[in-house]
Formats: structure tokens, C-alpha cells, sequence
């Protein structure tokens, strides 16, 4: 496998990433509105998924394949 289909397939990981820390940030501002504050797990998650997201942006662009000219 070459390493740009493998980023690729890491860009695509790193939208699903997104996603997933979206759908957490949501979930935490609908717990704000409903307890007055958002549940500090929710947060959590989202950071945590934000930081992974990152790291794989980071490993897609390294491995991404420098156009000539």
C-alpha cells in the first residue's frame, strides 16, 4: 500500500474524528442547557477526540506525497 492511499485513509479516519468530537460537543451543550452546566465527561471527550483528530491530520500530511513542479 502506498503511502498516499494510507493518507487517504488516515484523512477520512480524521473526519470521522471530527464527527465523533462534534456529536460530543452537542451532547455537552444540551447537558448545559438542561443542568446549567455541561457534563465535564462530555468535555472530556471531546478534547480527547479533538487531540486524536489532530495527531492524525498530522500523520496524513506527513505522509501525503509532494506534488512536482
Amino acid at each position: 500500500m502506498a503511502t498516499a492511499e494510507i493518507s487517504e485513509r488516515l484523512a477520512a479516519i480524521a473526519e470521522e474524528l471530527s464527527d465523533l468530537a462534534f456529536d460530543r460537543l452537542r451532547e455537552a451543550t444540551s447537558s448545559a442547557r438542561e443542568h446549567g452546566t455541561p457534563d465535564p465527561s462530555l468535555v472530556a471527550e471531546e478534547k480527547r477526540l479533538t487531540r486524536a483528530r489532530k495527531a492524525v491530520e498530522k500523520a496524513a500530511a506527513l505522509l501525503r506525497v509532494p506534488e512536482e513542479g
